[in-house]
């Protein structure tokens, strides 16, 4: 049997905690990626490693979005300009900061956890997303 997602005081859907096999999307990149945390915490649920704000590294822990479709990127710039102007998608090397805001009240060795609401900017302009948490049990705020 499955139950409705858990509401919080206010009648809101909670973010559910993120986890190893996350699967993302930037808007500017061809294909979902994937979410990959290393288990150094030792924090888990449904038997995989939690993520925190701090598992942003791209080609670590983002991986690629197959190929990227921004003129933001200076390769897709440049390659697109090679073509005299049709949009030339090049390979997607994602440039990340931290996910942001993430979980105010659960903390993973002294770091908020991330949560399925969370976003990490691409310095070439992506937005990238939480599609599926990489679990489905734990509700975080």
């Amino acid at each position: 049997m499955r139950y409705p997602p858990f509401k919080g005081i206010r009648g809101e859907q909670m973010p559910q905690l993120v986890t190893m096999g996350a699967i993302l999307k930037c808007p500017f990149g061809v294909a979902p990626s994937s979410l990959t945390i290393l288990p150094l915490s030792m924090v888990n649920a449904e038997k995989k490693p939690v993520a925190t704000i701090m598992d942003y590294a791209p080609m670590g822990n983002i991986m690629p979005f197959g190929m990227c479709m921004t003129l933001s990127n200076p390769q897709v710039a440049s390659a697109t300009a090679a073509a005299q102007g049709v949009l030339t998608p090049m390979p997607c090397i994602p440039v990340t900061v931290p996910w942001a805001p993430g979980s105010p009240t659960v903390m993973v060795g002294k770091v908020p956890a991330l949560n399925s609401a969370s976003t990490c900017m691409c310095t070439w302009g992506g937005l990238i997303t939480i599609t599926m948490p990489g679990q489905l049990t734990v509700n975080v705020r």
